[in-house]
């Protein structure tokens, strides 16, 4: 195995290591997950729809641009929880893992990301690896992954902040419905506020 394998792997067991921590959420606070490929050329951008656990629904705009080896995203929008809140999010990603023949079968990327709810609420920072693999079956692609996260989470309490290591263990399923057209869903079942689905529905360029 390399050591690009071994290292996405460490991060994989550091993760699932956590389990028993309460969850946070992604980078903007709502269920919403990255594959361990770039799926655009030069830029993306769309809009997700989640539903995240404790709320009615989040709706956010998304834009991600690649630069070297590495892809940053800008997410934003808000997330209704009884009232209207407005949360925003950054990430970027780096692929670290490469499938082998008969050695280790997923290809992956380290996830780093930081982004605030309210500025009541900040992920400083998170950090995971998405782990899949991509499909074609008959002329129809889609990659399906998990991803489990490390989060440094604050809160203000109103009597100071209380700050946190939590985990999340993410999953998604993203399909390629068009020559320029992504749907995307993911969610987290780890019983924390990011616990929840989302749907996506991407333009790459």
């Amino acid at each position: 195995m390399s050591h690009r394998n071994v290292a996405g792997v460490g991060i994989a067991l550091l993760g699932l290591a956590f389990g028993s921590i309460d969850a946070a959420g992604q980078a903007s606070f709502t269920p919403v997950y990255s594959a361990p490929y770039r799926a655009f050329t030069d830029t993306e951008f769309g809009v997700v729809l989640s539903f995240p656990s404790g709320a009615d629904f989040g709706i956010e705009g998304e834009y991600r641009f690649g630069s070297g080896a590495w892809d940053f995203g800008l997410r934003g929008g808000v997330v209704d929880n009884g009232s209207t809140e407005f949360v925003i999010g950054v990430e970027g990603r780096l692929g670290i893992v490469d499938h082998t023949q008969g050695d280790f079968p997923l290809d992956g990327a380290l996830v780093v990301g930081l982004g605030t709810a309210e500025f009541d609420a900040w992920i400083i920072p998170s950090a995971g690896i998405s782990l899949g693999r991509q499909v074609e079956l008959d002329g129809f692609e889609f990659v399906a992954y998990g991803q489990p996260t490390l989060f440094l989470t604050t809160y203000d309490t109103g009597d100071g902040n209380d700050t946190d290591l939590d985990f999340n263990l993410g999953f998604g399923i993203d399909f390629r419905v068009g020559e320029s057209l992504d749907l995307r869903t993911s969610f987290a079942f780890v019983d924390a506020p990011a616990e929840g689905i989302s749907f996506s529905l991407v333009w790459v360029n």
